[in-house]
């Protein structure tokens, strides 16, 4: 549904002078007034000039009283706001039919025009407020809708990540050679099960221990010295086996890294 700029008022009676005073009330009003003489032209305008912030319908009419009439109104335009006019002596069946037409307002004949020139001012309020009020909703439920979706890309990601890591781990496990992962900051962060039962009397378990205290003296005099895509070999002995050393250091996500594989020698 498009949305007019310039508030449009329906008013619809089968009396034309009622509606020409209808008309007067209105004129010095910024709205834009258009007249139905029956509910069938009404819903007829409705349909073919619409939209309409708010509908004004007298109740007694021919054919189609005004309850009637705002209950289609408010079948097929629910954001109209609907306002009906009656005579006192249909006061009480009035009443009794407002929830029926969901009508915003009773006005009874005869109306004073300040009282209905506030309640219509009121009604073109409510409507821009139901309109801000959906727009909002709208907003809100993409936004929601936004989210849901990075949720659902961010918990793929991590999944797919933790899979990730959980293969690399178990790849290198199955490797048969000892691998050491160290950081930057000198952290041990990876390392095949070999390499864990080689540094196997590190105090606090060998991941997240510093390289300092859980390598060799040797290793750590190597790692000082690699410079980038540099690698370096050494020969280690440990528990009557040798191992030939080999150091490199790599990049990973724009972080230094150094990688430390540790091959048994066949005697």
């Amino acid at each position: 549904m498009k949305y007019l700029d310039k508030t449009r008022i329906l008013c619809v009676d089968d009396e034309r002078n009622v509606l020409r005073s209808l008309e007067r009330i209105f004129i010095d009003d910024d709205y834009e007034i258009l007249t139905a003489s029956s509910a069938e032209e009404g819903l007829r305008m409705l349909e073919n000039n619409g939209p309409f912030q708010v509908v004004i319908s007298d109740y007694r009419m021919p054919a189609m009283d005004g309850v009637e009439f705002l209950k289609e109104v408010y079948r097929r335009w629910p954001d109209t706001v609907r306002i009906v006019l009656s005579g006192y002596a249909d006061t009480a069946a009035i009443v009794s039919a407002i929830n029926e037409g969901r009508i915003y307002k009773f006005i009874p004949k005869p109306w004073n025009d300040h009282e209905l020139r506030v309640t219509v001012a009121n009604a073109v309020e409510r409507y821009a407020l139901q309109k801000s009020n959906r727009e909002l909703m709208v907003e809100l439920s993409r936004a929601n809708d936004e989210l849901e979706q990075k949720v659902k890309q961010r918990t793929f990601e991590l999944e797919l990540r933790n899979h990730a890591l959980t293969f690399s781990q178990c790849m290198l496990d199955a490797l048969p050679v000892a691998v050491v992962g160290v950081d930057i900051d000198g952290m041990v962060v990876q390392g095949s099960r070999r390499a864990a039962e080689i540094f196997n009397t590190v105090e606090g378990g060998f991941f997240g221990s510093d390289r300092r205290a859980t390598l060799p003296d040797e290793f750590n005099r190597i790692i000082d010295t690699l410079e980038e895509e540099q690698m370096a070999y050494l020969d280690w002995t440990h528990g009557g086996t040798d191992y030939d050393v080999r150091c490199t250091k790599f990049r990973c996500f724009d972080q230094p890294g150094i990688a430390i594989v540790l091959i048994e020698k066949m005697s």
